[in-house]
């Protein structure tokens, strides 16, 4: 069973347990969902309900190892490689219908946000080290010296700036 965003969010400091109460009472009475219904009521930062939905998925989706995988020349060619690098992103082949793209946890809002605005197929994200996605897309998009984006924490609140 996953860990649920809840959870995730009292975890990370951003509510506390009455909070999350609330606003699954508010989920259950008028049908939004659960992250909106924490912005509307708490006014939780949408950045912090994104991150705790990529701390979820990273949870419960599979990890491989992109230098073991066989790269679809077709996925390859979906995305440029200052993308791939700029973005995190490493499609790997199409499973059935949807376009299998390895990324990193701390990567994963970067990698969807991107995806899902220039890709208009279904997707799907599968995690790697970071490691292995910088050597996997070095290997697909050769760029001497790139290096992938620093990705944000997922371990604490974000602190007021």
């Amino acid at each position: 069973m996953s860990v649920r965003l809840g959870h995730l969010l009292v975890r990370n400091g951003i509510l506390e347990d009455s909070q999350v109460k609330r606003a699954l009472d508010e989920q259950a009475r008028t049908g939004v969902p659960f992250g909106v219904a924490c912005e509307q009521l708490f006014s939780v930062d949408p950045r912090d309900i994104e991150q705790a939905w990529a701390e979820q998925y990273a949870g419960i989706t599979q990890t491989i190892n992109p230098l073991q995988e066989s790269i679809d020349p077709a996925a390859q060619s979906l995305v440029q490689g200052r993308q791939a690098w700029q973005f995190g992103v490493l499609p790997i082949r199409w499973d059935d219908s949807e376009l299998m793209v390895a990324t990193t946890p701390d990567l994963l809002v970067r990698a969807h946000r991107f995806m899902t605005r220039h890709f208009d197929q279904p997707v799907f994200f599968v995690m790697t080290s970071s490691a292995h996605l910088e050597s996997a897309i070095q290997r697909a998009y050769p760029l001497p010296g790139a290096a992938l984006p620093v990705g944000r924490s997922t371990s604490s609140k974000r602190s007021a700036a």
